[in-house]
């Protein structure tokens, strides 16, 4: 399934989403124009898990930033445009309630905090891994895991491949729960990828949980006592 958007509008425009969509998308660009290629920035700016289970740059893996701030850093950098353009889609279909309902400055903390326990639960699944990750999908899936709390029920306008190709509108609990079970089923499936390149599956998993365990204690108190 694929998403094309939900019918949950917003009350104010996502400046926080849409400035994050922005700078990954500059970021991007910059990758392409970049004399190096993608794996050396990767390899520069991404987060690899040994550097941040030992809460510094080894020498081995050299980078010019910090770990903590490679964290960040790999947030924004993409593999290619596939890549950019799923989390860029998600993103928007999804990250524009939720922002609505925290606000701007606590959606932009929630999104980064987020980023930053998913690439360290990617990283304890193999704390000796010098294989960098990057993408902004850890942040993108704690975004997932608060809007399936928020809005369970909203309609989520969706691509069904099955057999054929339709249209339907499904609820979020199901479109998004489907997801977070690929996630789990291919991290359980999939250790070995920390070692050999891949898809992050655990940090979508971490993320997601996160946002979904601790939307709660974002929640603005007018919001929560709505809530």
């Amino acid at each position: 399934m694929i998403p094309l958007k939900d019918e949950n509008r917003s009350e104010k425009f996502p400046f926080v989403t849409v400035f994050l969509m922005v700078t990954n998308c500059l970021v991007f660009i910059w990758e392409a124009v970049s004399p190096l290629d993608v794996s050396q920035i990767a390899r520069l700016y991404g987060a690899i898990p040994v550097n941040l289970m030992s809460f510094a740059v080894k020498p081995e893996t050299f980078q010019p930033i910090s770990a903590f701030t490679s964290v960040i850093a790999a947030m924004f950098l993409h593999g290619n445009a596939l890549h950019l353009a799923g989390n860029m889609l998600y993103l928007w279909i999804f990250g524009d309630n939720v922002e609505d309902t925290l606000g701007h400055l606590r959606f932009a903390f929630f999104y980064l905090f987020s980023g930053i326990i998913a690439a360290y639960a990617f990283a304890l699944s193999g704390p000796d891994s010098m294989l960098p990750m990057v993408g902004a999908s850890g942040a993108i899936s704690g975004v997932l895991g608060a809007y399936i709390f928020l809005f369970p029920s909203a309609r989520v306008v969706t691509l069904v491949f099955f057999g054929l190709i339709w249209i339907s509108r499904i609820p979020a609990v199901i479109v998004i729960g489907l997801w977070a079970i690929l996630q789990v089923l291919n991290g359980f499936f999939s250790e070995a990828q920390i070692q050999h390149g891949g898809v992050a599956w655990l940090a979508h998993v971490g993320g997601f949980v996160v946002g979904l365990l601790t939307i709660r204690l974002w929640l603005p108190r007018k919001g929560y006592n709505r809530f």
